[in-house]
């Protein structure tokens, strides 16, 4: 899911190029599973910034990707989300010294398109697959995983399906089940000509109306179809077959994740303990990360705390990591 208010101004589409060039470059590439440059070397971020698609389980998927570091990170944005719209500051703050960051773009989203989004019943195991597939086809051996709101479940589905492939994770605005109160905070974003101008218009401008609001209805039908399964499950039987250390942040004013869900992923992934601290304030990110396994509570944070307070969330992200 996003934010009503999660996306930053100023944030601009990658220009893709020669439409008929690239697809004679995607062609080929279909064929080769080599990555495809798209604008190469970029510096709107303030550092380098590579752009490309590369061809993973027959479709072209974008990605964006900075730093040196021998520690190769996995940006996995929300619902309709991109790396450019979902992790702006991440992509130009995060040590490019320690860490290679990867931000991409699930199928359907941002410029890993065509194909156009769908949401069959397990949509979110595809990207999990498409995601390490995607970091296997660049070379990376093994990676760790910061996963927001959809992405979050993604990543949890990576992490338990591909164990040996993970690092570590840090997921925040994730939830493992739909409820009643989730399928009735669905629908009040169902509609996008309800949303604040301030956050349609980065999207309006990415995708078009049309498709931004299309593919919006069809990600509420999506997300809906698990109410309808046992316990409303989306991967809460996966939790326990996670092994990587595992960061669970939650903001406590989220208006699209409520607290149970976080409490209820850190409950199952086994080992894990609670710590709190008040996002913004003098000291607050003065928080010991040696558990394995925890959940990082932040009273004023909302769902897009990494945009909001993404200096606090970055050196915790980072601490972690290392």
């Amino acid at each position: 899911m996003r934010s009503m208010g999660l996306v930053r101004p100023g944030t601009m589409a990658v220009a893709l190029g020669s439409r008929g060039a690239v697809r004679l470059r995607l062609l080929s590439a279909l064929k080769s599973g080599i990555s495809v440059p798209m604008t190469g070397t970029q510096a709107f971020f303030g550092t380098a910034v590579t752009s490309a698609k590369v061809a993973v389980n027959g479709v072209h998927l974008h990605y964006q990707r900075t730093g040196e570091g021998e520690h190769a990170v996995l940006l996995l944005p929300g619902m309709l989300g991109s790396g450019e719209t979902d992790f702006g500051p991440q992509i130009k703050n995060l040590n490019k010294k320690l860490f290679t960051v990867v931000a991409w773009d699930p199928r359907g989203y941002g410029h890993s398109r065509p194909p156009d989004r769908d949401f069959p019943g397990d949509f979110f195991e595809r990207d999990a697959k498409d995601a390490v597939d995607l970091m296997k086809a660049l070379k990376f051996k093994k990676f760790s995983l910061l996963g927001w709101s959809d992405g979050g479940i993604t990543a949890l589905i990576a992490a338990a399906k591909h164990p040996a492939d993970i690092h570590k994770m840090v997921v925040w605005g994730a939830n493992a089940y739909v409820t009643e109160e989730d399928e009735r905070i669905y629908q009040g974003i169902r509609d996008v000509s309800k949303w604040s101008e301030k956050t349609k218009k980065p999207l309006e401008t990415l995708y078009g109306y049309e498709y931004f609001a299309k593919t919006c209805e069809k990600w509420v039908d999506g997300i809906k179809q698990f109410k309808h399964l046992p316990d409303g499950n989306i991967c809460r039987h996966l939790l326990p077959l996670i092994q990587c250390p595992t960061l669970i942040v939650h903001g406590e004013k989220d208006p699209l994740v409520p607290r149970f869900h976080a409490d209820f992923i850190h409950k199952h992934v086994s080992g894990s303990r609670e710590d709190t601290c008040s996002l913004g304030e003098p000291g607050s990110m003065n928080v010991s990360l040696q558990e394995s396994l925890m959940l990082h509570l932040m009273p004023e944070g909302k769902h897009n705390l990494h945009l909001r307070f993404a200096d606090e969330f970055n050196k915790l992200a980072q601490d972690f990591l290392q």
